[in-house]
C-alpha cells in the first residue's frame, strides 16, 4: 500500500493544446493518504479519469509527477506501479473457472502454490464465491463477474492502491447497494488504497471516507460527505451533492445583508466579500421553511412533487428558483412564506464559498 502523491499535475491531450492553455486536467496538488477510501466525483468529461489513469500509468502527465511514498514513478508503467484496476466493464477470462481467475496473478508473481491456495479460498469467501469457485466465469452473472475483478486485486500481497473506473454501471440496480456494502466492508477489513470514480453521488457519499469533487478539470472541493452538504466551497458542489440541489440564488451585499429582489436576508457570520463580479446566496432545500403568509420571504409556489417519503416545494423568490423539501404529511397552506435557517446560509463571490469572520 502506499500514500499517492499528485505533484502539480497538469494534463493536456497534445502539445499543441497545452501550448494555447487548454487543459483536459487543470493543477492538481494532493495527496491520497495510505489505506484511505476517496472517490472522484463529478460529471461526463470533468477530468475524473484522467486522473485515475495518470494515477495508474495508463497516462503520462504534461506536467507535474505522481509519487507513491516518496518515490516518483511518473514514467512508470501500471505492472511496475502494482496498481489494480477494476474497470466499467469486467475484466476477466471468462475460458478459466472462478478459482483460476483469482489464482492467475498471484501465477504470474511466482508466488508458491500453498500460498496461492490459501489466498484464493480466502478471497473466495470474502467475494461469496465459494459455491461457485469450480464455474467457468463465462456464465456467471455481471456483479459476479465484477466481484471477480475485485477480488483480483484484493487477492495480490503487492497491491499498492486499487483504482475503480464507474466499476458497477452495468450492475442491475438493486444489486447495485448490496455491492458497494460488500465494497466498503472489504476496504475495512484490508486497509488498502482506494480510489473510486463515478458521477453517481450516492455511489461516493456510502464508499469514501473523503470525496473528491472535480469540476472542468479542476478539483473544486474535497471533504467528507457531511462537509460537502454544509459548506459547499463552490456552487457545482452545492448542487451536484444532494437530491434536489442546493438553492442558489443571486444577490448583492448591503451592510452586511444580502439582498434578493427586495428581500433582505442577514448573514449570521458576517461575511464580507471581496470586490466580485458575480454574489449569490446558497441554502439547501432541507432549510427551508414554509410558515404561514406574512411571518417570511414572500414566494410563489409554482408545482409539489410527492416523492413517497417527502415533498418537493417548487416556488419562486422574486423571480428565483426556490425550492423546500417538506416531511411527508406536513400541510401546506395555499399562500405561504419562506424562511432561511441562519446556519446554512452560505454566500458565494464568484461561485466560490466566502469564510465567515471568526466569532
Amino acid at each position: 500500500m502506499a500514500r499517492i502523491r499528485l505533484d502539480h499535475i497538469r494534463h493536456a491531450y497534445t502539445p499543441e493544446l497545452a501550448r494555447a492553455g487548454n487543459y483536459a486536467l487543470r493543477e492538481i496538488d494532493h495527496a491520497f493518504e495510505d489505506g484511505g477510501a476517496y472517490a472522484l466525483l463529478g460529471p461526463s468529461g470533468c477530468g475524473k479519469t484522467t486522473l485515475l489513469n495518470i494515477i495508474s500509468g495508463l497516462l503520462t502527465p504534461s506536467e507535474g509527477h505522481v509519487r507513491f511514498d516518496e518515490r516518483d514513478v511518473t514514467e512508470l508503467s501500471p505492472e511496475l506501479r502494482n496498481i489494480a484496476q477494476v474497470f466499467q466493464f469486467p475484466v476477466i477470462y471468462d475460458t478459466m473457472t472462478v478459482r483460476e481467475n483469482l489464482a492467475f496473478p498471484l501465477k504470474n508473481r511466482k508466488v508458491p502454490k500453498s500460498e496461492i491456495d490459501r489466498r484464493v479460498s480466502d478471497m473466495l469467501r470474502r467475494i461469496g464465491l465459494e459455491a461457485k469457485a469450480d464455474r467457468k466465469a463465462q456464465g456467471l452473472t455481471a456483479d459476479e463477474k465484477q466481484k471477480i475483478s475485485l477480488g483480483r486485486g484484493l487477492v495480490r500481497p503487492d497491491v499498492n492502491a486499487i483504482l475503480f473506473d464507474e466499476p458497477l454501471t452495468v450492475i442491475d440496480p438493486h444489486m447495485k447497494w448490496q455491492l458497494r456494502s460488500q465494497l466498503k466492508e472489504l476496504h475495512r477489513q484490508f486497509k488498502m488504497t482506494m480510489v473510486y470514480v463515478t458521477h453517481d453521488q450516492t455511489e461516493a457519499l456510502t464508499f469514501a471516507d473523503k470525496v473528491v469533487v472535480m469540476y472542468d478539470g479542476e478539483v473544486v472541493q474535497i471533504g467528507t460527505p457531511e462537509e460537502l452538504f454544509e459548506r459547499p466551497r463552490h456552487t457545482f458542489v452545492g448542487y451536484f451533492i444532494g437530491s434536489p440541489g442546493m438553492n442558489v440564488l443571486q444577490c448583492r451585499m448591503e451592510g452586511g445583508q444580502a439582498v434578493v429582489g427586495e428581500a433582505r436576508i442577514a448573514m449570521p457570520g458576517g461575511e464580507t466579500p471581496l470586490a466580485a463580479a458575480r454574489t449569490e446566496l446558497g441554502i439547501r432545500p432541507e432549510f427551508v421553511r414554509l410558515v404561514p403568509r406574512g411571518q417570511g420571504l414572500p414566494i410563489t409556489i409554482d408545482r409539489v412533487e410527492d416523492v413517497g417519503s417527502e415533498r418537493i416545494v417548487r416556488a419562486s423568490l422574486f423571480g428565483q428558483k426556490l425550492v423546500s423539501v417538506l416531511g411527508e404529511g406536513t400541510g401546506l397552506p395555499s399562500e405561504v412564506d419562506a424562511v432561511f435557517e441562519p446556519h446554512a446560509l452560505n454566500l458565494y463571490a464568484d461561485s466560490w464559498l466566502v469564510e465567515r469572520r471568526p466569532s
